[in-house]
Parts: C-alpha cells; structure tokens; sequence
C-alpha cells in the first residue's frame, strides 16, 4: 500500500512538472543582433608546419632552387655527367650555383634534375614559367634543354615536354620562358640538359642559379606568387585576421634558427635560406630536407592579408629560442637586460615602419621599391609565441616599455 502510494505521489510530481515545462516558451529572433563580435576575434593561424609554405602555399615548384640546402648542397637534385658547384655567384646571401660542362662525349651527357616537393604536380592545359640566373663564362651561347619528366615510366620517352633555352651573356643575366604542360600528373620532374641544337650533348660551358617553375596562374597573378587554390579557400573563409609567419618557427629550435623577418624581404633571389624549426623535431618525421627560402617572406605576407581582406597579425622573437625545447635553460636565450635585447626590439619597431611607414623612411621605402607604396595599415603586433612565466614576462617588459 505505502509503495502504491509512493508511486501515485512520483506519478503527480512527474505529471506537475511537466505541465510546468509546457508553460515556458523559447522564442528566436533572427533578424534581431546581440552582442557585435569584432571580425579580429576570428580568422587563421599560419605556419610553415608539414610543407605548409615552401611546397604548400607558396608556388614555387623546385626545391632547393639556389643551391644552398646543407649539408648537401645538392638536395632535392639529381646531377649527372659534368657537373661542379660553385659559391662565388651574383647574389651575396645565395653564393652557391653550378657550373654544367661538357660530359666528354657527344652520347654523354650532362644536366641536373629536381625532384620537387614530393614530386612536382602538374595540370594538362596550364601554363608554366621556367626560370634561371645563368652565364657562360667563356662568353660562348650554349643551349639548355628543359624538360617536363615521368621519371616513374617503363615508356619509350620520359619527357612529356622539352624545350630549348640559348643562354648568350657572359654575365649574370635572368632568362625565362612559358612551358606549357600536355599532362596532368602529381610526380613530375623537372630535368634540364646540356646541349646543342641538334639535341646532342653540348662542349660549352654555362652556369646556372636560382632555377625556379611557377604556375603562370597564381593568385592574383603575382610572378613570386602563392597557389590560386588555396588563397581562395582562405578567403572564402573571410577570415577578420591572419596570424604569421607561425608558431614554433618565430622561436626556432635555437635562436640561430628562429624567424627573422628582415631577411624574407628585398629581391628574392637574395633572401638566405633559413633552416626550418620543424626539420628534426620528431625522430617519427624526420625531414632533412626542409628549409624555409623566405620566397614567402613579409611582403608576400602583408599582400596578402590586404587581398583577402584579413588584418595583418605578424609575430616576432622576444628574444627566447623554443620553450618547450629549452626549458629552464637560461643560456639558451637572449640575457634578459634593454642592451642583449635592443636588436630584437629594434626588429619590431624597424616591422612597424615596413609596413606603416613613409616612403621616405628606409623600411618604408623598401616597400616601396617591392611594389607597395602605400601603408599596409599594420594595427596589431605580437611578440613571443606559446612562451610563459618569468622566462617570458622578464623580457617583454623590454618590448612594451617602447612597443606602447
């Protein structure tokens, strides 16, 4: 009886409660705005993490293109026949280049091949612009024939596309010209020969540097230009701001590694490589291979906010190597007084006139030189990344004394 009565007295409440429940009404009204949510709240974060710049967004096609991988200065090439590297080039920061001489027999050969990043990817149809700082030394024109390869083919003929290029100065001199691909393939080769005009192997001598293949159809059309497809998935994101150049990489492994912006700006021919943080992180993925060769530098960076309409958030060294790697190691970072750290804080006022400043300032007026008189309108600036306590606090105070 006590349990029958027990249950009656849920069966009311349960009954009660929910008659209760249908009294409330929710009611939406969508066209109605709350709160504003400033678009800078939201937006992307990009690093050069897993080939994210050189071999993802920027659009270069050929790996190591100067030369200047090390220890191997030939990696990311296949060189056979006469070949010699040289390090007195035209560009100071980029000396490195090779010499192709005659392989000592008219069925002989001799050339250079580049693998790309993990193959280069090709579209039937698109066009492509070939490229290379080149000279012959003893001032006699030699022809270089470029090809489009398959390397991995069983086929009569590897090459897919091959055209001919006479190098005629004896002085450091750009030559360029469009290939046009008849194949849509993801493992390309790019393969460059020594010859004469009969297609058999050439006896002069020519020197070659920053050997580089774009898509003629970047983004916006920009010769050292990023990939259409992927900036315009990024700006259909409509993202209120883009952070970079990265995380981890703004740090570097050691501070001879980290970022540093001012070496990405200025011809790109001459920007130094720069070891990438993210080269020898995990035993798991190892890649001695990647470097960053700063062709997306800041300029391309600033460009491109402007053109996806996001505000620009550049970050800078606050004078720590990684954190994580380096932890509670003192000697591993910039000492913290206003004297070891003034080059740093001078970096970030020196970013403040690249892209706000007057064209008669000198950042500003190197921007100015790269295309972009006009102020980026840089209003955001973030010093030090994924860094915290005493280590960190210590010596943004430095930062913040002058940055405010």
């Amino acid at each position: 009886m006590k349990i029958k009565s027990l249950i009656l007295g849920v069966s009311v409440i349960a009954s009660s409660l929910m008659t209760h429940a249908q009294d409330n009404t929710v009611t939406v009204q969508t066209k109605n705005i709350g709160a504003e949510i400033q678009p800078t709240m939201y937006g992307v974060f990009f690093e050069d993490i897993n080939f994210g710049a050189d071999g993802g967004l920027y659009a270069e096609l050929i790996k190591n293109r100067s030369f200047e991988f090390t220890p191997d200065h030939y990696m990311g090439w296949e060189m056979f026949g006469n070949v010699t590297l040289k390090n007195d080039g035209p560009f100071e920061k980029n000396p490195h280049y090779v010499r192709l001489g005659w392989a000592g027999h008219g069925d002989m050969w001799t050339g250079i091949q580049n693998t790309g990043f993990f193959g280069i990817g090709l579209k039937k149809g698109a066009d492509y612009r070939f490229s290379v700082w080149a000279r012959v030394p003893d001032g006699k024109p030699v022809t270089l024939m470029v090809q489009f390869i398959d390397q991995n083919t069983s086929a009569n003929d590897q090459q897919f596309v091959s055209q001919d290029l006479v190098i005629d100065s004896k002085e450091w001199k750009k030559y360029t010209m469009v290939m046009k691909s008849n194949r849509t393939i993801e493992k390309a080769n790019l393969r460059i020969f020594l010859s004469n005009r009969h297609h058999r192997s050439g006896e002069g001598t020519v020197d070659l540097e920053h050997v580089s293949l774009f898509p003629v159809d970047t983004w916006n059309g920009h010769e050292n230009g990023l990939r259409k497809d992927l900036v315009q998935a990024l700006y259909d994101m409509r993202p209120g701001i883009f952070r970079f150049p990265g995380g981890c990489i703004v740090e570097g492994a050691n501070l001879e590694t980290r970022y540093q912006w001012k070496n990405t700006v200025g011809p790109v021919e001459n920007r130094p490589l720069n070891k990438n943080r993210w080269e020898s992180t995990f035993i798991h993925r190892y890649f001695p291979d990647y470097f960053q060769s700063y062709g997306l530098g800041f300029y391309e960076y600033f460009l491109l906010c402007e053109e996806i309409g996001a505000a620009p958030l550049p970050v800078l060294n606050v004078g720590m190597a990684c954190q994580y790697q380096n932890y509670n190691n003192e000697a591993a970072h910039v000492p913290c007084n206003a004297e070891d750290l003034k080059p740093y804080i001078d970096d970030a006022l020196d970013l403040i006139e690249f892209a706000n400043g007057s064209t008669d300032t000198k950042w500003g007026k190197l921007r100015a030189e790269m295309g972009h008189p006009e102020p980026f309108n840089m209003k955001f600036l973030g010093i030090g990344n994924e860094q915290w306590d005493k280590f960190y606090f210590d010596r943004l105070k430095f930062f913040m004394e002058v940055l405010r």
